[in-house]
């Protein structure tokens, strides 16, 4: 057996062990009202309804009576580093249980993790469709039932059939391989390779070596000198699987149009007319030395999954309503009604986390802008007209002060097995963040981008290019390693707040952080040693007459440019280093301790203002100018957590909130907007149930949370991200081992949640017309560190 099929087995092994073994499965009512129902078929993919699993999100729907899906799978990367789907199934039942007159039920099953699709169209055919996708491995299943015998036509539609230039045009067709935008040369997307067998289509995608947007990066950055030390997870990449079903025989190929899109067609059909049909789709994606080693990984993965095949949905249910037993958030629960927006933001949330649960292990993080479940452009903005493939912001670039609002809600949903999947994309790029600043600085520590690419480097449009017509020109006498793109050059917090979050998640459950210290170790040193070093070049000492750091040059967020000592840099360092000093000995030796805490005596004061005799955080000490509409001054608060519901100082941050001077946007709701968070964490409950409901509420598009573009693209998961944070926040806020509850929350809102808080603590509670009924606290010890905030009254406590 392969180290592939040793690593599938062992982890449904153990994942399976685990789903049964830390929760008891229960039948949560609820649940089963936010399930989304349809009763008539879609008009095209923007009515799509996501399902998923493992590191698999598909868009299904039914169109002209026959059944539709796209497939995308995480870690999909082409040597453009755009972000390739694998292709779209069609499928057909004959006789068709979807005509005319046929009565259409679909529906999203929360609980269970799949869609059902059910036609009745007598006399012609009754059936019912069930599209699921194993968590453990990667199969897509389509299980058909009919009430009479049925023929099958299955099809699968591939686009990549041809090159494809990419031209730079004015109207973003690179926006979807985001590190190419700019670029003076041609780009182009290759094509798939396809095959067919007697009874299976087979299909894939294998990156060029010599087409590597990794190797022009590593040129452009001037870092060829260290380029055998680095991390390239895009050299040898092959992805794409298999068409298959019982009884199934190939029948030839079409083509046609979709949208906008021209495609080819590879068709399998049922031998004979049956009233019991199963497809199954088998996906692959490996770095192999060769097509033909990928195929026969393939080949073998199909027959290892055959074996083991007895138990797969079994094991797909209990996962599902183990995910759902161990968090949620009901809201009105006892009245469940679509226009009551209380109702709905609660149903929302549970959809979105939903759809986070279906890449819950995939090898890389979910992404910030759209996730698995982009559909055509054109169909969200008309002036898109790119194939299934693209997205804005890019495919293997990751914005990251968008993509961390995607994980941190992980953390009281007690999600914690899916956030290594955000930890590793940053331990496996640390190599190469780690030799650009020991090339262009020559001290320790690393540095990691905001717009950043699953290498690890910047993208190559913001870095610049050489070419004096290009749009993203590059001066020849720019600093090496600083980055062309104003918006994001010398924006280095994230990995900060990373760092932060690896550190919660120690803290709320004490799992092994052995193999993400050296990330939080560098990330946080960097800033020591990288601002002594410019201070230097500017004063000839290392640090201010206070014995400070001068962070300068720098950024508050992208917004206040040329920043000196800005506010939200200071709050990342004080927590972690903070934190880093909390942790037991195996982590932090005497040698570090020391040096964490000169450190921490060495980060500048807060930068606050009095202003008609009120206290006001600024953005930063001083900066050049402002662009933007982020709110920089409120991170202390979220996501750093030094300020907040019962610490001192308060007042300032909401005198900050009102008397500051805004431009308009910085108050909007959209994408990664995160004033929800901002207004929970001041005790604001009005301010936060306002702006949460507008974060929360239905999208406008069929599928409730397919929120977006926004700012970002469809459906934007930082949008919902965010929401689900407000929202966590309004219920319940920690601080040590302190748990405030319901510090934020209306008098007349109700709500049933389980709710994670650190060191390995459940808290369970039923709020009902201004009165706690029920608290459960797990472990007991830890409810004499609960404080019930505003004024509500505990009427029983649980065991």
């Amino acid at each position: 057996m392969n180290k592939t099929l040793t690593r599938i087995a062992v982890l449904c092994l153990v994942t399976v062990t685990t789903a049964y073994a830390n929760g008891k499965i229960t039948n949560t009512y609820p649940l089963d009202t936010y399930n989304v129902v349809w009763h008539s078929q879609s008009k095209d993919s923007s009515e799509s309804m996501p399902v998923g699993g493992g590191d698999i999100g598909l868009n299904v729907w039914v169109e002209n009576n026959e059944l539709l899906f796209y497939i995308a799978r995480s870690g999909t990367f082409s040597e453009n580093n755009e972000f390739l789907k694998l292709g779209r199934v069609r499928l057909k039942l004959t006789p068709n249980p979807f005509g005319p007159d046929a009565q259409f039920r679909q529906e999203l099953k929360l609980r269970d993790g799949f869609v059902e699709i059910t036609g009745k169209n007598p006399p012609q055919a009754s059936a019912t469709i069930k599209v699921w996708v194993e968590v453990f491995r990667p199969i897509i299943h389509i299980d058909i039932e009919s009430d009479t015998p049925v023929s099958v036509e299955a099809a699968y539609e591939g686009w990549r059939t041809e090159k494809r230039e990419l031209i730079d045009d004015g109207k973003n067709s690179r926006f979807g391989c985001f590190g190419y935008d700019a670029y003076p040369g041609k780009v182009f997307t290759y094509p798939d390779s396809y095959e067919h067998g007697s009874d299976y289509v087979l299909w894939y995608h294998r990156n060029k070596n010599d087409k590597l947007i990794f190797d022009l990066a590593v040129k452009q950055q001037g870092l060829e000198s260290v380029k055998d030390q680095m991390f390239n997870p895009l050299k040898d990449l092959t992805f794409g699987g298999m068409l298959t079903g019982s009884r199934m025989k190939f029948t030839g190929t079409s083509e046609g149009k979709y949208v906008l899109t021209d495609y080819k067609a590879w068709k399998l059909r049922s031998k004979n007319p049956a009233k019991s049909h199963q497809l199954k789709v088998i996906l692959h994606t490996a770095k192999t030395a060769s097509v033909d080693d990928w195929k026969e990984q393939l080949k073998e993965l199909a027959a290892f999954f055959a074996m083991t095949e007895s138990k797969a949905f079994q094991k797909n249910l209990a996962w599902w309503r183990q995910f759902w037993d161990r968090s949620h958030i009901f809201l009105n629960p006892d009245n469940a009604a679509e226009n009551d927006k209380v109702w709905q933001i609660g149903r929302n949330y549970q959809l979105f986390r939903y759809m986070l649960g279906c890449n819950a292990y995939g090898e890389y993080p979910t992404k910030f802008n759209g996730g698995l479940f982009t559909y055509d452009p054109v169909l969200v903005e008309e002036r898109r007209k790119h194939t299934p493939d693209w997205r804005a912001w890019g495919g293997g670039s990751f914005t990251a002060q968008n993509q961390r609002l995607l994980y941190w809600p992980m953390l009281k949903s007690g999600d914690f097995d899916m956030m290594p999947s955000q930890f590793d994309f940053y331990r496996r790029a640390l190599p190469n963040a780690t030799l650009r600043v020991k090339t262009y600085w020559g001290h320790s520590g690393c540095c990691f981008a905001e717009q950043l690419a699953n290498y690890g480097l910047p993208i190559p449009s913001h870095y610049g290019w050489s070419d004096p017509n290009s749009r993203r020109h590059r001066p020849p006498d720019l600093e090496p390693g600083v980055q062309v793109n104003r918006a994001v050059n010398y924006h280095y917090e994230a990995q900060l707040e990373f760092s932060f979050m690896i550190l919660k998640y120690y803290q709320y459950t004490h799992s092994d952080i052995s193999a993400y210290m050296p990330f939080i170790e560098r990330s946080v040193k960097f800033f020591d040693e990288h601002y002594q070093y410019r201070c230097r070049q500017l004063t000839g000492k290392p640090l201010d007459d206070n014995a400070h750091l001068v962070i300068y040059p720098s950024t508050s967020c992208e917004s206040y440019k040329g920043a000196r000592n800005p506010t939200d840099l200071i709050a990342g360092l004080r927590a972690c280093i903070t934190m880093l000093l909390a942790l037991p000995d195996r982590y932090v030796t005497e040698d570090k301790k020391r040096y964490w805490q000169a450190m921490l005596k060495r980060i500048p004061p807060f930068p606050i203002k009095e202003v008609d005799g009120r206290r006001i955080m600024q953005p930063a000490e001083s900066w050049h100018h402002y662009q933007n509409c982020e709110i920089p001054q409120f991170y202390p608060i979220f996501p750093f957590g030094l300020y907040g519901v019962g610490k001192p100082n308060l007042q300032m941050f909401i005198d900050t909130w009102r008397y500051g001077d805004w431009v308009p946007m910085a108050k909007s709701h959209i994408s990664w907007h995160q004033n929800g968070i901002f207004f929970a964490r001041m005790g604001l409950t009005e301010e936060a149930a306002e702006y949460n409901i507008k974060k929360l509420e239905n999208s406008g598009r069929r599928f409730p949370v397919f929120w977006g573009p926004g700012h970002d693209w469809v459906p934007d998961h930082n949008w919902g991200g965010s929401g689900m944070i407000g929202l966590q926040e309004m219920l319940m806020q920690t601080d040590g081992r302190k748990i405030y509850l319901l510090p934020a929350w209306p008098k007349d809102w109700n709500a049933d949640f389980k709710l994670h808080a650190p060191y390995n603590t459940i808290v369970e509670c039923v709020v009902r017309n201004g009165k706690i009924k029920t608290l459960k606290v797990t472990p007991q010890a830890r409810s004499k560190d609960v404080k019930i905030m505003n004024k509500f009254v505990l009427e029983h406590s649980g065991e």
